[in-house]
């Protein structure tokens, strides 16, 4: 009997993932040498397990690399440039603060 397809949400192996891929393990843990994005969890035995948030990032960079025809350096600063591009939860906790403030300072005046 073939093995059951796996939920979308549940973890898989470096050797689910590079059948999947079509890639050897061995370039996968290349992978994580190159982009500190990658980061499975490990368990007994440095057995990897991939969440879902790490099989995104695996395919994509594969996509990046063998469809787009990107250099692991270019995959290296694109995924840098988006990092930097997006607010860091301290900046948008931030700005959540100034907004809940305005709008407590525009209900006083208000007269509410």
């Amino acid at each position: 009997m073939p093995p059951a397809e796996k939920a979308a949400g549940a973890l898989r192996t470096i050797g689910e993932l590079a059948q999947e891929i079509g890639r050897p393990q061995h370039i996968l843990r290349y992978w994580e040498t190159r982009f500190p994005q990658l980061r499975p969890l490990t368990r007994a035995g440095n057995r990897r397990y991939y969440r879902p948030e790490d099989v995104a990032l695996v395919r994509r960079i594969h996509h990046l690399l063998a469809d787009e025809g990107y250099t692991i350096r270019g995959v290296q600063k694109l995924l840098a440039e988006e990092k930097a591009r997006r607010p860091s939860p301290k900046s948008s906790a931030e700005s959540f603060r100034a907004i809940r403030d305005a709008l407590v300072k525009a209900l006083e005046e208000d007269g509410g």
